[in-house]
Formats: C-alpha cells, sequence, structure tokens
C-alpha cells in the first residue's frame, strides 16, 4: 500500500494506460475467436442446407412408394409366370442330347 501512495500521477495513469491495453488485447483476442467461430458455423450451415436440399431431392418420391402397394400381388403372380417361361426355356440346356 504504500508503494501505491508513492505514485505520482503520471504512474498512475501509466498503469491504468497498461491495464486498459492488456484489456483491449483480450477484447481483439475475443473477438476473433468469435469471428473465426462464426465463420466455421456459417460454413457449416452451408454445407448442411446442400446437403439437405440433396436428401429432399432423393426423398420426394417417397410418397409415391405406397402406389405400389396394391399392385404388389400382381408383380409376384407376374414373376411366377416368368420363372416358369425361363424354365421352360432352360429345361435340357446344357444337357446331353438324347
Amino acid at each position: 500500500m504504500i508503494a501505491l501512495a508513492g505514485l505520482s500521477d503520471h504512474g498512475a495513469w501509466g498503469i491504468a494506460l497498461i491495464i486498459g491495453l492488456v484489456a483491449a488485447l483480450a477484447v481483439a483476442g475475443l473477438l476473433a475467436v468469435l469471428i473465426r467461430t462464426v465463420t466455421d458455423i456459417d460454413r457449416s450451415a452451408t454445407a448442411l442446407l446442400d446437403v439437405a436440399g440433396r436428401v429432399a431431392s432423393n426423398t420426394a418420391n417417397i410418397p409415391q412408394l405406397q402406389a405400389t402397394a396394391p399392385v404388389l400381388g400382381e408383380i409376384v403372380d407376374e414373376a411366377i409366370i416368368q420363372d416358369g417361361y425361363m424354365n421352360a426355356l432352360t429345361d435340357g440346356f446344357g444337357g446331353v442330347p438324347a
């Protein structure tokens, strides 16, 4: 306390200016970190929006799949018929001629 009482006005102003400079440098450093973080967030959000658009375009036709359910039985029946045709065509294929 005695050392502080012995400071002149110029010394006190000098200490105040040094403290102010340190505080200003700390604020400037924190602002730089904030700006870098905001830039990273902006870049990530832009990439996310791009991916979200592609996902939306890939999933836009999903509701049309509901129209497929009523004809699944017909598809299976046709597959069985086609399988029968293929079996008829390949019967005896590769075998020894009689």
